[in-house]
């Protein structure tokens, strides 16, 4: 038995049934994991459109893959965004919460040892990579995990920032003003969407994966 079963709690253990495969995703990691698809997806798109009305960079977004008002772009943009920010935020913390709470981060997330990451990199580019059990994360995947958790947490706070500046003007502070903290939500969101085309890749590469994030199994 692997210690990371070994030291699981009972709730987050991967059962197995009578006639079942081997539950890999509890129900509420499911849920929010998709609740948070809808909500990246939302964001991402009508903040490209919002990013369009006021471009950081000598280059816009094409009109086709974001989202908002049709005619100037920024007003129902924004709608869209704040609508989904809440519905992220809230899912988000649920998640973080839970994952905490239930011991899950602590399990598939650490440690992470740079080491480790080095070597199942290398071997994830060479092809040897084993993607056998789905239940345990190799170092690549727990880097990446960590990671785009990290950057959601600064997007959205990097996002209020540029929101209210001034009644979030400590938070602005944090990231060096609201024309600064502009780029860090713009990298942040870079960050993220770098992750979800490796996301999306991984799992059309390994649809097995997607079917556990479906069924739990």
């Amino acid at each position: 038995m692997s210690s990371e079963i070994a030291d699981a709690k009972p709730t987050d253990l991967p059962k197995v049934s009578s006639g079942s495969a081997v539950v890999i995703h509890p129900r509420w990691v499911r849920i929010t994991h998709w609740i948070n698809v809808i909500a990246m997806f939302v964001m991402i798109t009508s903040g490209w459109r919002i990013y369009n009305a006021s471009p950081l960079f000598a280059f816009t977004f094409p009109p086709a893959i974001t989202i908002g008002d049709a005619l100037d772009g920024l007003p129902g943009a924004l709608l869209w965004h704040f609508a989904a920010m809440w519905l992220l935020a809230v899912n988000g913390a649920t998640y973080v919460a839970l994952g905490i709470l239930t011991g899950r981060f602590r399990r598939k997330l650490l440690p992470i040892r740079p080491m480790d990451v080095i070597r199942d990199l290398s071997a994830a580019l060479t092809g040897k990579l084993s993607h056998d059990d789905l239940s345990v994360y190799n170092a690549v995947q727990r880097l990446l995990y960590a990671g785009v958790i990290a950057a959601g947490v600064v997007a959205v706070a990097s996002g209020v920032s540029i929101w209210k500046p001034v009644q979030f003007q400590e938070v602005a502070a944090v990231f060096g003003g609201y024309d600064a903290a502009r780029f860090v939500h713009f990298f942040a969101m870079a960050t993220i969407v770098g992750f979800l085309l490796i996301h999306i890749t991984l799992a059309i590469l390994v649809p097995k994966s997607l079917r556990a994030m479906i069924l739990g199994r």
